[in-house]
């Protein structure tokens, strides 16, 4: 017998022995069998749900998935089905009612790396780590001006319907999801200016002629407005604070201009003569002290020069020609700065 003929011959009688003692077994213990044949196609059937669970799907290149507000669980099957991250919506729809994640599901933008199992996008939907947004808010715009930037923002959603009071918006870098409520946004940056304001308010210097954080805010937004540059705003609140102990005008360009513009933020053109005698609640060429509110919204950094001022005595300042200010503490010596800023600037 050659040995091919004498393998199938050997695996022959090896079977109907199988099946013979088989047979003998279940003729004395058929309970324990059905049981056994029972278990086997559970762990058969838990293994190909698991195979399917843990598979990676077909997608060779990271997408970009939206799971809009509001959808339901098959709806976003056949979303994803359509853009091949599941090979069918029963599946998503089976693994998601079987892992009890249907409630769980958040709206949002997501990220979805290549070959991602159908386990791993329900662990990436729930979990809810959508791709989050940059909003940047530069310091010193009005109230007006960020409404009409978050208004055209593509990544917010929803309908401003009141104004936030000018000063109450903390400009910074917010990061959001896709489709964030603009009204909750508004709601994150007043929080944020209010604890800004709690943080450094105990921190102030002492004997600062300043009642309040209010009245802090004001004078900030001030010095946001009369400069650029960070280095210079201490020195700035230095000369309108040394100016409110001597209860003398502010003279504040910026204020007067909110006074004749409000939250449209710029006037277009140089001031004229006659504006700066015009009457306003801003005209702080007319008035003593503080304007009644705030004219921007100030940063960090011009509240931090408030509360914590440069020491100095000056009481004036002048643009130098070259994006900042020469200060003075006398009139003489201010007079003197601002010849030289009209001859080189030919004013």
């Amino acid at each position: 017998m050659k040995s091919r003929q004498f393998i199938q011959w050997l695996s022959k009688q090896f079977a109907e022995l199988f099946v013979e003692q088989f047979a003998k077994q279940f003729a004395k213990r058929p309970l324990l069998f059905i049981v056994i044949i029972y278990m086997l196609i559970v762990v058969s059937l838990a293994g190909s749900l698991a195979a399917v669970f843990f598979l990676p799907n077909g997608q060779d290149e990271a997408v970009v998935v939206t799971l809009p507000r509001g959808a339901t669980v098959p709806q976003i099957a056949r979303q994803l089905a359509d853009s091949d991250l599941v090979y069918a919506p029963i599946l998503f729809r089976f693994g998601v009612r079987l892992s009890g994640r249907a409630r769980q599901l958040r709206a949002g933008e997501y990220h979805v790396p290549p070959h991602i199992s159908l386990y791993g996008l329900m662990q990436l939907f729930t979990e809810g780590k959508s791709i989050l947004h940059a909003i940047t808010i530069p310091e010193g715009l009005t109230s007006q001006q960020i409404m009409a930037l978050l208004n055209e923002s593509p990544y917010l959603d929803g309908v401003i319907t009141d104004m936030p009071q000018e000063g109450s918006l903390l400009p910074e870098t917010y990061f959001v999801e896709q489709g964030f409520e603009r009204a909750a946004l508004i709601a994150r940056m007043q929080a944020a200016m209010q604890a800004e304001l709690e943080s450094l308010w105990p921190m102030r210097q002492q004997d600062l002629p300043l009642n309040s954080m209010q009245e802090a805010l004001i004078l900030a937004s001030l010095v946001e407005k009369e400069t650029g540059l960070a280095a210079e705003r201490p020195k700035i609140a230095a000369v309108f604070l040394n100016r409110l102990r001597r209860q003398m005008r502010l003279q504040s360009d910026p204020t007067i201009i909110y006074g004749l513009v409000g939250g449209a933020g710029s006037l277009g053109r140089p001031l004229r003569m006659s504006e700066l005698k015009r009457p306003t609640p801003y005209n702080t060429y007319i008035i003593y002290g503080l304007p009644p509110s705030p004219i921007t919204n100030p940063g960090r950094d011009a509240l931090q020069s408030v509360l914590q001022p440069a020491d100095s005595r000056a009481l004036y300042f002048v643009a130098d020609g070259t994006g900042g200010h020469v200060f003075a503490d006398s009139l003489e010596e201010h007079n003197q700065n601002v010849k030289h800023w009209r001859k080189i600037s030919g004013n």
